[in-house]
């Protein structure tokens, strides 16, 4: 498989870590939109929101615990966003199921 999600998770792939357990990594967005961008990924491949079960749902779950942890840790006592782009017409990029957590500015409505 040839996905840069899952390079970066299994180290092939230098990123620039905010953290990490054995579920999930989370790292700065290279083009980031917003002074704090993170994404957040499963470690296992899930290729987008379309492919979760009840298998692999609880990834998800802990996708969003990591989410409001690092939203504390990053200063994020304002509130932010957290956006999942789905398939091609959702302008999904990159073919592994990701969340954007995005802060540390007022968020425009709607997205853009």
């Amino acid at each position: 498989m040839d996905c840069i999600f899952c390079k970066i998770a299994a180290k092939e792939i230098p990123s620039n870590l905010v953290y990490e357990d054995e579920q999930v990594c989370a790292f700065y967005d290279l083009d980031p939109q917003a002074p704090v961008h993170v994404l957040i990924i499963p470690k296992a491949h899930i290729a987008s929101a379309q492919e979760i079960t009840p298998e692999n749902s609880a990834a998800v779950a802990h996708i969003f615990e990591v989410a409001a942890k690092l939203a504390a840790d990053l200063g994020l006592e304002n509130g932010f966003r957290i956006v999942n782009n789905c398939g091609k017409d959702g302008q999904q990029t990159v073919q592994h199921l990701h969340f954007h957590l995005l802060g540390g500015r007022q968020m425009q409505w709607p997205p853009g």
